[in-house]
Formats: structure tokens, sequence, C-alpha cells
């Protein structure tokens, strides 16, 4: 976990008002103390690459969606592709994006926002990089000549876990 108190703080603002401004359908099944977890918690669970699921849009206003290595940094998703991407162009163009990382029935982490591009030059580049290295060994940024990183600004994250204490003994997080 990178999260400072802070950023705890401003994530769990986020994830209770998502879920308050949520539809009656969504809160049925996302019960606030029942099937929630904490910014904290959260956190903790989505260490190391969580696949991810990110839809955009085309010129046409046609979905689309692909799946990317997302690392969950500073309470926010981050992940790259090949600058070529139809993703990159799409987002480039129309930086609005929603991701959804889900594990089964047991974990369901739904964000809606838009992505900031995090060129090598970025003051939190360094950062971001030095986890990239530990988690696979080297740079992405070595694996093709345009590779970008991409961080969703969320404005909506509702997280939703079937079992909160079995998913956070997983993960080993006491309660």
């Amino acid at each position: 976990m990178y999260e400072t108190d802070t950023e705890f703080d401003d994530l769990q603002r986020l994830l209770d008002a998502s879920l308050g401004r949520s539809t009656e359908h969504l809160r049925s099944i996302v019960k606030p103390g029942e099937r929630t977890l904490s910014a904290r918690q959260l956190a903790g669970v989505l260490t190391g690459m969580c696949t991810l699921s990110a839809a955009t849009v085309t010129a046409k206003g046609e979905p689309r969606i692909s799946g990317v290595d997302g690392h969950f940094l500073h309470g926010r998703w981050v992940f790259g592709t090949d600058g070529t991407a139809a993703k990159t162009r799409h987002l480039r163009a129309r930086p609005a994006v929603s991701v959804a990382h889900i594990r089964g029935d047991d974990l369901g982490v739904f964000t809606h926002g838009t992505v900031e591009f995090l060129p090598q030059d970025h003051p939190d580049w360094p950062e971001i990089d030095a986890h990239l290295i530990r988690h696979y060994g080297n740079s992405p940024t070595t694996w093709g000549e345009n590779i970008v990183y991409m961080r969703v600004v969320p404005h909506w994250m509702v997280a939703y876990a079937a079992d909160p204490a079995k998913m956070l003994d997983q993960a080993g997080i006491s309660t």
C-alpha cells in the first residue's frame, strides 16, 4: 500500500459518496457495512497487479472494452498500453474511462473517471516506475518504443465484497 492518511480519507469519501448517489438497485447489492470494504481495506486487497476491464468509446460513440494490467497506487488505478493501441487513441481524444476489477463473485471494484497520461517526466512517474519494476522485473517502458501509462482520476467508485471478512483474511489483513 502506498496511500497516505489523506489519500485514504479522500478515497473513503469517494467510496461513500459514490455508493450514496447510486441507484437503489445497486445499494440493495452493495450494502454498506455488510458487503463493502473501507478505503484502507480496499487498498490492502488491491496489491500487486489486478486485471482491469477498461471501457472507452470510439469517435462514433461506440463502446469498446479491453483488458489491461491495473495497479492500485495512491487510491487510483494506473495502467499502461502501447501508444498505438485503439484505447490510447480513444483516451487521448475522449479521456472518459470506466474500469472494473472483478474476482468471481467475491470482489468487484467499479470506477468511472478520466485518464491522466503519465509521461516519464511526470513528477509521480519515478515512484510508479519503481513499483512496476518491482512487480515485472523491469520497466514496462522498455517493452516497446511507444509504451504509455495512464492514471484514472475517479469521480465515482464502488467496491463490492461478498464476504468482507473472508476477503480480508485471504489478503492477510486483520480485521
